[in-house]
């Protein structure tokens, strides 16, 4: 075990260093972090509505872990933000926000998704424990 943790980190740091060297000389835009707050814009020739999702379910979310509903949450705030800057950055031009249903499905999610790891704390039968996953829930 010992052999393939330092075999897997001179590999990772060799991949690693090849890849930011490359990609170094490569590139020349860098990303602006600001742009996650915005949808990536479509062309305008595209004449097919975009169907978006639904949002997700209790029973679904039930079967997922407790990272995983982590990840999940961390995700639809992510959309969620964006979906606000969004609609507040056209709202402050007087333009018409696509899709406003979008924003209802997130926040359902959300709600469910909350509701989900509450239950779970309540199931829980260790007290001290219970206690931590109500705090760690409610701070969401």
């Amino acid at each position: 075990m010992l052999v393939s943790r330092i075999f897997g980190r001179t590999l990772f740091a060799a991949a690693k260093s090849e890849t930011y060297s490359a990609t170094a000389a490569a590139t020349s835009v860098v990303r602006n972090p600001l742009q996650d707050f915005f949808e990536a814009d479509r062309s305008v020739d595209d004449d097919k509505p975009v169907v978006y999702g639904r949002s997700w379910k209790a029973p679904e979310l039930r079967l997922k872990s407790w990272d995983d509903l982590n990840k999940l949450w961390y995700v639809l705030l992510k959309e969620k933000n964006m979906l606000m800057t969004q609609r507040q950055m056209l709202h402050s031009q007087n333009l018409r926000f696509p899709n406003p249903e979008r924003i209802p499905k997130v926040r359902k999610s959300m709600c469910r998704i909350k509701q989900v790891l509450t239950e779970r704390a309540i199931e829980e039968p260790d007290p001290r424990r219970s206690a931590e996953m109500k705090r760690m829930t409610n701070a969401l």
